[in-house]
Formats: C-alpha cells, sequence, structure tokens
C-alpha cells in the first residue's frame, strides 16, 4: 500500500530475509536479451523477431508490470515465459507530495545473491511546460561530498540497469504517463505534453561509477520505440569521473552535466574529495573532448552556492575564466541544507551578485528555485529513509551519552 506521508519519514520496514528469484527480470533487457529469454521458453528463431517487439511494446511503451496484462501473447507462451522470465514493479514504500508539486517515492527493490532489499528514492520536478524526473543509480555513494546528504550513506551496491528504468516506468504509471491513463484530478503536472518529459540522472549514486548498467538503462529509455525521449533531453549527472566522460559521450551521447561547486582545488578537494584524484584542470579538458559538444549540446555545470565558501565575485569572475572556450551553461543552486551539515546557504543578494557576473559573460545560468525542500527532495538532500532513521537514533544516541 503506498503511503502519503510527512517529512518525519514513516516507512514500511523491509521484510527481513527474502530468497531472491532466480528467473529472469525482464525490465532492464535490450533486445538481444528479450530474445535470449524467449529462445529459453521455446520461442522458435524464426518468431523471435516479432515476439521481440511485442515484449518491448508491452514492458517499455505500456509499461506493464505482469505477463498476463500481454493480451496479444499467447497463454501457452505467457505461462512459459513465466517460468523463466519474472515482471513486476518496485515496492513503493512511501511516497511524498511537496507543496510546490514535487513528488519523491522511496522505492523498495528485491534482494540479489545474498543481499537484503535495497531502498533508493526518486524525485519528480513538475514545472510548466516540462516534468523531470531525477532518477538514481546506485544505493548509497562512495563519494562523500561534504554538502550532501547521500554522500552520508555507504555504497551498499550499484542498481542495475532494470531498477533504474524501473524507477521511470513506476513514475509514470503513479503520474498516469502511460498510454490510455491520465494524471489523478488536482495533480500538479505540466498542463499539455508527456508529464515525463526530461529525464536526469541527479538522485542517489555517481552513474559513472555504474557505467554498463546507466548505459543500458539510457540506451532504452532513449529508444524511439519504447520510452522514446530525445537524448537531448536526458542528462547524465557526475561529479567528475575523467576516464569515463568521453565513453559516456561515445557510447550513450545523452547531455552532461558536471557538478563542478569551486573554482579552485584546495576548496574542490574538501566539497569534492574526487577532485584529489581529477583535479579542475584535468576535468575541464575532458569536458572540453566531450563527443558531440556544441553551441546546441552545451555542458551544464552544478554549482551549489555555499555561503561564505565559493560565492564570492572572485569566484564568480574564476568561474568564467576557466569556462572559456567551452560551449556552457551554469546552474546555480541554492545549498539546500540538512541534518549535520556544516554549510549555510548563500544569501539571496551575493547570489544574484554571482549570477550577474557570469550572465554578463555569456553564460546562461539561471538561479534555480529550490523545490521539494519541504519533503527533502531537493539537490543534494536524497537518502534512503531507513539509512536516515538510523542516522537520526545515532545522533540521538550520542546526544544523550554525552549529556
Amino acid at each position: 500500500m503506498t503511503l502519503l506521508i510527512d517529512t518525519a519519514e514513516t516507512v514500511k520496514p523491509a521484510a527481513p530475509s527474502a530468497v531472491e528469484d532466480p528467473r529472469v527480470p525482464l525490465v532492464g533487457l535490450d533486445r538481444d536479451g528479450l530474445g535470449e529469454v524467449l529462445k529459453s521458453a521455446g520461442v522458435a528463431d524464426r518468431q523471435v523477431r516479432m515476439r521481440t517487439a511485442q515484449l518491448w511494446n508491452w514492458l517499455y511503451l505500456r509499461g506493464a508490470t505482469d505477463l498476463d496484462q500481454m493480451t496479444n501473447v499467447s497463454r501457452d507462451l505467457r505461462e512459459r515465459l513465466a517460468e523463466v522470465a519474472s515482471l513486476s514493479e518496485p515496492e513503493v514504500v512511501s511516497e511524498q507530495i511537496s507543496v510546490d508539486g514535487t513528488r519523491k517515492w522511496l522505492f523498495r527493490f528485491p534482494p540479489r545473491g545474498a543481499g537484503r532489499p535495497v531502498e533508493v528514492e526518486t524525485v519528480y520536478i513538475p514545472e510548466e511546460g516540462r516534468g523531470t524526473l531525477c532518477v538514481s543509480s546506485q544505493v548509497g555513494c562512495t563519494l562523500t561530498c561534504s554538502f550532501c546528504h547521500t554522500g552520508t550513506q555507504r555504497l551498499v551496491r550499484n542498481l542495475t540497469a532494470g531498477e533504474i528504468l524501473q524507477q521511470i516506468l513506476a513514475a509514470r504509471a503513479r503520474l498516469g504517463d502511460l498510454p490510455g491513463a491520465a494524471p489523478a484530478d488536482g495533480a500538479i503536472v505540466p498542463s499539455e505534453g508527456r508529464l515525463v518529459s526530461n529525464i536526469v540522472m541527479m538522485g542517489m549514486g555517481e552513474p559513472l561509477y555504474n557505467f554498463d548498467a546507466v548505459k543500458q538503462a539510457l540506451l532504452i529509455a532513449s529508444d524511439g520505440e519504447g520510452v522514446a525521449l530525445s537524448k537531448r533531453r536526458i542528462t547524465l549527472s557526475t561529479s567528475g569521473v575523467v576516464p569515463m566522460i568521453e565513453r559516456a559521450g561515445s557510447e550513450i551521447g545523452v547531455m552532461l552535466a558536471i557538478s563542478l561547486h569551486a573554482v579552485r582545488d584546495e576548496v574542490r578537494d574538501e566539497l569534492v574529495p574526487l577532485n584529489k584524484r581529477y583535479p579542475i584542470a584535468e576535468l575541464l579538458d575532458a569536458c572540453r573532448a566531450y563527443p558531440g559538444l556544441s553551441n546546441a549540446r552545451r555542458i551544464t555545470f552544478e554549482y551549489v552556492m555555499l555561503a561564505g565558501v565559493n560565492d564570492s565575485p572572485a569566484d564568480a569572475r574564476e568561474l568564467v575564466r576557466l569556462l572559456k572556450g567551452i560551449p556552457a551553461k551554469i546552474n546555480l543552486i541554492p545549498f539546500n541544507p540538512w541534518p549535520g551539515s556544516a554549510y549555510d546557504c548563500s544569501d539571496w543578494e551575493t547570489i544574484e551578485t554571482f549570477a550577474d557576473i557570469v550572465n554578463r559573460a555569456g553564460y546562461a545560468s539561471p538561479i534555480r528555485t529550490p523545490r521539494g525542500r519541504d519533503i527533502s527532495a531537493a539537490c543534494g538532500q536524497l537518502k534512503s529513509a531507513s539509512e536516515k532513521i538510523r542516522a537520526s537514533a545515532l545522533r540521538q544516541a550520542a546526544a544523550e551519552a554525552s549529556a
């Protein structure tokens, strides 16, 4: 059952143990993978291409979650498929809706191997003319960026291509964005067009540390016969895994965003520790070489505004200097607070001064009004609810011990 919860983070507990389903999950398979499953179910070679097209349509266009929904597939084949393959959707542990219409889901996925069920957060941001879905690629994160709540949760595991896609499909289903569906009365969604029109890989985790699964998921999401989102409406955000940036451009071909957040290595070393391995100059060289880079396919540089840390006019001028020659736009993000954070958000006057400097230099730098703050759904605030509860209990225990 779906719960509409508040920021107290009431969640349904995970089962203490579960047995992994040995069958092959269908969601996440490309056409070749679906063909192999069909062959294992006894489909003749001459029929595989046609049957693959049927499955593809049901999985990625219609968002089917049960084989019995596939009415143009014979009952006999559905029964044979059910023996070797599984089709399901993630458990919706909780759903929160902000006063501004932003939605945050806590999705739970079943165990893999000897592991336990895992949880990730996925966020939907409705705006006029577009609906953006922020998708997670990992359970937790290894990067420990000091301003990011997700970085305080240890990495549990990578998500599979299917689990990445299931976030997209489940969100579309809940919003009424699948063929023949409609949004619930009163839902805050774009007034026309697709309800999920854009995808950003900016949720939990570093996408380029889960490259193969992210690649497969995004190629399926951009396939014209399924989810069918243009690659120009899909953005992959990285903290700067330099060796993988060229591959992201040549093998996936989506838009690129860089979590930059500082203009000097000594500051970025603290904010984004990955910088110690791949410093700013090396990162920007990789951006200049990004395949397909042009004025029509600009790189977005994300820059969180932290009071007294990276928000001076001198920082703004240095940012302009660093990005010279790179087709780029700058996304200024007011810092979104979270429990235990050591930072404060820059005041509005400081942010506007910073924006004026980069705008005068010719960079589009909209100041993103924070969305979903009241449900901890804003940039840098994502973390699985069970981890938040555990961290809160540890903080309380430490406070009591020191009292």
